[in-house]
């Protein structure tokens, strides 16, 4: 059942995401961040910090490994040898929470705006590399993973991510 009073908590230095329910840690979910670390702005590469939400939840009812392109599904599945024929994509899997900033000048509006950067907490082709920076600033996680925590999000959900 989808929950209110559910809130993730973003740990770059540990890789990790918390669902809180309440004063409750109910989970902690290995994730990868990005490879050139924390920040904010336009075209860095970076995963943003600070506080934000949930903006639009995108895929329910797809199936495990649907592939995305700009947040719509292009009716393939990932496969190893979808991977190796495309070996530079960043693949976008599964479900995709859609984050916007909450905290104007650091990271809403201008050149530092979440939203407008297309940051997402997504599945990924990449599984072997969570719990490692290498993304291109989205969080990745598990496709099983952002399959069970896609439906325990609302959207309007907070999201903190920490240094």
């Amino acid at each position: 059942m989808e929950g209110r009073g559910v809130r993730l908590e973003v740990f770059l230095g540990r890789q990790e995401l918390e669902v809180w329910r309440d004063d409750r840690r109910e989970r902690v979910y290995p994730i990868s961040t990005a490879r050139n670390g924390a920040g904010e702005r336009m075209g860095s590469g970076c995963t943003p910090r600070g506080r934000h939400r949930v903006r639009i939840k995108i895929g329910a009812g797809c199936p495990r490994g649907t592939v995305f392109v700009e947040r719509r599904p292009t009716g393939e599945r990932y496969t190893p040898d979808l991977g190796r024929r495309e070996p530079e994509r960043d693949w976008i899997l599964t479900r995709i929470l859609w984050l916007t900033g909450s905290e104007p000048g650091f990271n809403r509006g201008g050149d530092c705006d979440t939203l407008r950067r297309f940051i997402y907490i997504h599945g990924t082709a990449a599984e072997t590399s969570i719990g490692r920076p290498v993304s291109h600033g989205c969080i990745r996680m598990k496709n099983k993973d952002i399959e069970e925590l896609f439906e325990v999000v609302s959207n309007g959900a907070s999201v903190h991510i920490h240094d």
